[in-house]
Order: structure tokens, then sequence, then C-alpha cells
């Protein structure tokens, strides 16, 4: 098989806290006024991505996967996974707060619900002025003081509060507690997992009058209620991968593109380009393709070596 760079249909998902802005700055085709969520990789059951281009268009890529694992894989990923992704990719716009949550890790999401744990990661695309996110604890806990400030309505008090600004970046663990704050827009990396524990909505209902449903038991045993640093700092050199985290999950490095580099893969793993800003292009097999801000691309493990030319800032992620 030839193989390519892959480009999926996104995944639109309607939230009671969601906007416009993934069409008014990511230019995704949405005509719902409340999208939270374009998926834009995904194999989450019911939720499986098709290829948008070439010859594999209407294809999923679960189907892909299953013919050729090793090739869209890599051989190191297809040993540890064998044919399972075990990344999720999305953007999201949050017009209101998102809910605070959080996620199980991955024995807690096995034993539960049969499925990976929720290690994922923030880059702040766009943010209003005064916007923050809830990051965790601001003083150690356990779980009877939140409880307490939970059912007092008191649980900001005790949460960390944190502006934030374009480029930022924050990694959170499985068992972190929390939530995107209103007017920023987020590029997402996470573990294939949609398992989310909801503990507080800010009381709010849908058009119907219903509140969303909380999760507060199911939480209790996931949160890690220890203080976390969450923020990353990194280096932004031109033209070469600038590495801003790396887990067991998967590695993210920050690529400022100015001009024309070569990539070399070593067959072992995939690779996702997310566009930040700008545009670039990809050369490979004397065949080119064109990407801009807001686009998502799989190259398959089996593309060896390419050509990335243009200026723009890409997140780069792959699994080591």
């Amino acid at each position: 098989m030839k193989f390519y760079p892959l480009q999926f249909e996104p995944i639109l998902k309607e939230r009671i806290w969601g906007g416009e802005k993934l069409k008014t700055v990511l230019h995704k085709p949405i005509t719902s006024k409340i999208t939270g969520e374009s998926w834009e990789l995904s194999t989450v059951d019911g939720d499986v991505s098709v290829v948008a281009n070439g010859e594999w268009k209407g294809k999923l890529l679960t189907t892909l996967i299953n013919e050729c694992p090793k090739e869209i894989l890599g051989t190191v990923v297809h040993a540890r996974f064998g044919k399972q992704f075990p990344l999720l990719f999305k953007y999201l716009d949050a017009r209101e707060d998102l809910s605070i949550q959080v996620h199980p890790n991955d024995e807690l999401a096995k034993k539960r619900h049969n499925s990976f744990g929720k290690t994922e990661m923030w880059y702040i695309m766009q943010a209003d002025d005064n916007a923050r996110i809830i990051v965790g604890f601001k003083e150690k806990s356990d779980a009877n003081n939140y409880l307490e400030n939970l059912k007092n309505k008191t649980l900001l008090s005790i949460l960390d509060d944190v502006k934030v600004k374009s480029g930022d970046v924050f990694f959170l663990e499985a068992g972190t507690v929390h939530a995107i704050g209103a007017g920023l827009v987020v590029a997402e990396i996470q573990q294939t997992s949609d398992i989310t524990y909801r503990l507080y909505d800010f009381d709010r209902v849908d058009d119907s009058g219903n509140t969303r449903e909380l999760h507060v038991d199911l939480a209790l045993e996931a949160i890690n209620y220890n203080t976390i640093e969450t923020k990353k700092e990194y280096t932004k050199n031109e033209n070469v991968s600038n590495e801003v985290v790396d887990c067991p999950y998967f590695t993210t490095n920050f690529l400022p593109l100015n001009g024309e580099i070569t990539v070399s893969k070593s067959g072992k793993t995939f690779t996702v380009y997310m566009c930040l800003e700008g545009a670039f292009e990809i050369d490979f097999d004397n065949s080119k393709s064109e990407y801009k801000k807001g686009d998502t691309v799989l190259i398959p493990a089996a593309m060896n070596t390419l050509i990335l030319n243009g200026k723009a800032s890409i997140l780069e992620i792959y699994i080591s």
C-alpha cells in the first residue's frame, strides 16, 4: 500500500458550555452556536474518525489499523497496544466554564470501565482577557475536606485558579481535578478515553431545565488530593522539535517552522501534527499536501522521510 499524510473529518460535539470559535478561529464546519469540541483523531467507540483525503477517503481509522497495524501505528506502538490507537486529539471552545471534573488512572479505568485512563495536556491557542483554568488543590486536601466543600458549594475556594494566555501548556495526570475556564480555545491531547467524573457543574441547567449528572462517589477514589505542578515551560527554537511533555503515554514537541526542514522517522511510531498558527506543507514521495491553522494530520509510521515547508507553529506528537 502507498502511505500518505492522513486527515480526518472532524467529529463535532455540541456542549452546554460551547460556542462558535471553532468556526471563527479554527474554520471548522460548525452550524451550532454551542459547539464545544472538534474531535480530530479518535477511535472511541461510536466516534471513530473517517479519512477525509486521498485514496483512503471514507475509510475508518480502525479499518486502516486492522489492515496495516505496524505501518500505521509503528512497531513499538503495535507491540505495546496491539491494534488500538492509544490517543485522542481534540480542539475545544469554552464559551462558558466547563464542569469541574476528574479522570481515573489506567488501573481504576480498567477495573471499572475496561478502558484506558485519561492523562492529558492542554495547549492554549486563544485566551480572552482574564481567562483562567482550574487545576488541582491550593493545599493538600483529602476526601472529607473535598466532600464538605462540595456540600457547602465552596469547592472553588480550595481549588487552584490559574490565569492563562496563548501559548501556555498544562499537563494533567489522571486524578487531577480540573476545569477549562470560559474564553479559551484549547488543543487537547489525551489517552483514548471518554471517561469523565463530573464533580460540580455550577448548578447549570439545559434548555429543558435539566442538570447534568454528577459522579461524586465515583470520583472519590480517582482524585489526587496532593498539590500538583501542571504548567510546562518550554523553549521555542526555530525549525527544531522543542520538548514540551514527555510522559509514558505521549511525547509532545513544539515546532516553530520557518522555511524547510527534513524529518526522518524510524518506523517505531506514528506522528501527529496539529497546526496552531500559520500554514505549512508536507512533501512526501513527490507529492505535496497543505495545512493551515486548526488542521490535524496523522503521519503513518511507514512514512520514513518527509519535508516540512512553511511558516507555522506546530505541535508534534508521538509515542516514545
